[in-house]
């Protein structure tokens, strides 16, 4: 799912994939993929587990995904302007915000206040759950109208 969301997020923002000079070793050099996940890695959108490895064939939870959309938000412009204590503010509004990964918070709390993510339905984030097609499809398409991109 990794690679879903990162040939998205290329692909939703114009980006040309190919670009740049980064692989990981777990990416064949033939696979349709590896032009998005080089572009991505070039602009910061992802870092994959380390220099080596991307795994491109993993699950990712909403958290990891949340984190990937908070990073191209620095590409198109929307700025969130998080104050001082205002990510453990906005955490905290959610019934599950606690166990958020530390790596996680200010970009869930970014794409909280920007209303790219709105949580679910229960007032949760379920930053732990893997993300579905249908929940990336809603947070780029929000990133893209937040920004004023369409």
């Amino acid at each position: 799912m990794f690679l879903h969301l990162s040939t998205v997020i290329v692909r939703a923002l114009g980006l040309e994939p190919g670009k740049g000079t980064g692989s990981f070793g777990d990416i064949p050099s033939d696979a349709w993929y590896g032009g998005y996940v080089q572009t991505a890695a070039d602009y910061g959108i992802i870092k994959g587990y380390s220099a080596a490895k991307f795994g491109p064939g993993d699950q990712i939870t909403r958290e990891q995904a949340m984190t990937m959309i908070a990073r191209a938000m620095m590409l198109t412009g929307l700025n969130a302007g998080l104050t001082d204590g205002e990510s453990n503010n906005l955490l905290a509004a959610y019934r599950d915000g606690a166990p958020v990964s530390a790596y996680a918070g200010t970009s869930i709390a970014q794409c909280i206040k920007t209303g790219v993510v709105s949580g679910k339905e229960n007032h949760s984030l379920a930053p732990k759950d893997n993300i579905t097609r249908a929940e990336v499809a809603v947070m780029v398409e929000r990133l893209l109208q937040k920004s004023n991109l369409i």
